[in-house]
């Protein structure tokens, strides 16, 4: 993955050229040479926030600066955001800034402003993450579903596990899989191994997972923190030192073992599929 960062740095400076245009995530994605799933959640890893909210709290911030220091009218400035109406753009303005456009004109008006990103991959220190690369086989899961927006899949996934564990729905929860569908949607699914000779619980359906090389990256300790860690660290620091590799595939598993009596002994995998350069 060398040039990786420089590559990622590239699809952001491509968002702050295009500020005012109709962006959209393939185009982005291509930038930094990644998929736009990947590139989705590398960002929210790397940044803390989803690429449409980083796009947003841009646009909010030039919005404002055009407004402070030019003559332009609110209706234009909603316009050359993207906005149908200056309605939907004062009430987007209001949530960012606590004040409206026309206030935002007022002298001593305080607004917020958000700076672009800099993506700088620093070590400090020797931080340790242990992981295997192995090859494995097809292997079919059965399990329940759910399409997601990368835009909200963050708090809407934990939402849809609690749902879950209400009913079990006859599965012990394996794995958590994510398949993408389209760069903006993917499937998640809470799955087991699937057996050929065991019945298919109702509500649940099967998925091949496609045999190859998967990293797997053991995090132990309390859930979900552990794995949390782990999948910053995935990004933040192993990806951008792989060497002979590259990331295969749009999909990704978490693996639970059962639960442990003592939460810092809880282990769960993260499982990245690649393939040789």
């Amino acid at each position: 993955m060398e040039g990786w960062i420089e590559g990622f740095q590239e699809s952001i400076d491509y968002i702050e050229q295009n500020l005012p245009e109709k962006l959209n995530i393939e185009e982005i994605a291509k930038k930094a040479g990644l998929s736009p799933f990947y590139y989705q959640r590398i960002f929210g890893a790397l940044c803390g926030m989803t690429v449409g909210e980083y796009i947003r709290a841009r646009r909010m911030t030039t919005a404002a600066q055009e407004l402070a220091c030019s003559d332009y009218k609110v209706i234009d400035i909603a316009a050359k955001y993207g906005y149908d109406s200056p309605d939907s753009f004062t009430k987007a303005f209001q949530r960012f800034h606590g004040i409206t456009p026309t206030q935002a004109r007022e002298s001593g008006a305080q607004l917020r402003s958000f700076a672009p990103l800099h993506i700088k991959i620093s070590l400090e220190g020797g931080n340790m993450l242990d992981y295997k690369i192995v090859e494995k086989a097809p292997f079919t899961v059965v399990g329940v579903k759910k399409r997601f927006s990368c835009e909200t899949s963050y708090n809407e996934i934990p939402k849809f596990w609690e749902v879950w564990m209400s009913d079990m729905k006859g599965l012990k929860g394996m794995f958590g899989l994510c398949a993408d569908m389209d760069g903006k949607t993917f499937d998640y699914w809470i799955a087991d191994l699937y057996l050929p000779w065991e019945d298919i619980p109702e509500g649940c359906c099967t998925y091949q997972v496609p045999g190859g090389l998967w990293a797997l990256f053991m995090c132990k300790g309390p859930m979900p923190e552990s794995m949390q860690k782990v999948n910053t660290q995935i990004w933040s620091e192993w990806l951008p030192s792989l060497k002979g590799y590259t990331l295969a595939g749009n999909y990704s598993l978490e693996f639970y073992m059962p639960p442990a009596k003592n939460p810092a002994d809880t282990v769960s995998y993260i499982c990245i599929p690649l393939k040789k350069l």
